[in-house]
């Protein structure tokens, strides 16, 4: 019996209907790393293009392509991060599945980290031999050059692209790291820089290819869990990044309370108990479809299970509105500044009402 040579490099290539990518993908990392040991591993977030059965019909006839199909999960960083843990290679890359990475450059990152003198090789389009004008529109670039520049007051390491999707490192390194790493979001590699300080980082140029097929995963949501994640990484992990997009929309709730409110005590004969109780429950309603659309985008509740959600967003909620109310109301007896008193009860139950809809209701599916 032949026992195969096991792989010295795992490449994780994260996919979502990424279907008709995956043989050309395939096809070019074999052509890449000739007279490298190599295995690829497709992390799919359950693609409805059918992109976890291609790279299954792709593994019957290759055996050093497998693939992981993820059921109720979502999101690149977690993705990656499983499929890296999948890995018993010395070393593993990640790479996008849609071919705007140049796979040409991956012996370059093997030899470099092989010969030691880096633990963590970037591919780069911002030092010399890179570029980003073909793959890029100007929205996209305005939003990399932002992003580079918050990564670089951040991270405080020497890094020119850290929204790069396209990197290697040391396995055993990654295993070590890996328990600090958020596994919702968008973009790892800044995660693994700002876990992981003092990792020697080196960067080899290449150009950002035009995308081929499928549709662009880069939008405002990216963006929004780009900062969340640099946050969470300032605090050192106290505020969790999912956190500080729920007070983000708990902020514009709170606008959204503060407007129902004034428009219900301009009304005759209206209470301020009354104002503040359909003012809180306007600005319920308003957070949980944000919410959905935000925070919890991986997880996001539809047809009947959004309904569902709603319900018991508004039952766990409701002790947290109790207490708004109340507090509230007692503050208004004491100063008739609505406005005040509006403030303190909406924040009373932001974090009773993040702790309790994490778990009740965008639980994860397991």
């Amino acid at each position: 019996m032949t026992i195969p040579t096991p792989a010295s490099l795992t490449l994780v290539v994260p996919t979502f209907n990424e279907r008709e990518n995956l043989p050309e993908v395939v096809r070019r990392v074999e052509a890449a790393l000739a007279g490298i040991d190599w295995e690829i591993v497709f992390v799919d977030d359950n693609s409805p293009d059918g992109t976890a059965f291609a790279a299954k019909v792709i593994a019957q006839g290759d055996a050093r392509v497998r693939c992981i199909r993820r059921i109720g999960r979502r999101g690149l960083a977690g993705a990656c991060i499983e499929g890296v843990l999948s890995s018993s290679a010395p070393y593993v890359a990640v790479m996008d599945g849609d071919l705007q990475h140049d796979e040409r450059i991956l012996p370059r990152m093997f030899d470099r980290l092989r010969a030691g003198d880096a633990d963590l090789v970037v591919g780069s389009r911002y030092v010399a031999g890179g570029g980003a004008a073909a793959g890029f529109s100007e929205a996209r670039a305005s939003l990399s050059r932002s992003a580079t520049q918050l990564a670089g007051l951040v991270l405080r390491a020497e890094l020119s692209d850290p929204m790069s999707g396209f990197f290697m490192m040391r396995r055993d390194l990654f295993d070590k790291v890996a328990p600090r790493l958020t596994s919702s979001g968008f973009k790892i590699l800044a995660d693994i820089v700002a876990s992981a300080p003092g990792l020697r980082i080196a960067e080899i140029g290449y150009e950002f290819r035009e995308r081929t097929a499928g549709e662009s995963k880069l939008d405002a949501g990216v963006g929004l869990d780009f900062l969340g994640l640099m946050l969470n990484k300032l605090t050192r992990g106290v505020v969790p990044v999912r956190f500080v997009f729920f007070a983000a929309i708990g902020c514009t709730g709170l606008a959204v309370h503060l407007i129902a409110l004034r428009l219900a005590l301009a009304l005759p004969e209206v209470g301020f108990a009354f104002a503040q109780s359909l003012a809180t429950a306007i600005a319920m309603t308003s957070n949980f479809f944000i919410n959905n659309l935000v925070t919890y985008r991986d997880r996001k509740l539809k047809g009947l299970g959004l309904w569902r959600g709603l319900l018991v967003f508004y039952l766990v909620c409701s002790l947290g509105a109790v207490a708004n109310v109340g507090v509230a109301s007692w503050i208004y007896s004491l100063d008739r500044t609505w406005w005040l008193a509006g403030i303190v009860g909406a924040a009373m139950s932001v974090v009773w009402n993040y702790s309790l809809s994490n778990f009740f209701v965008w639980r994860r599916a397991e």
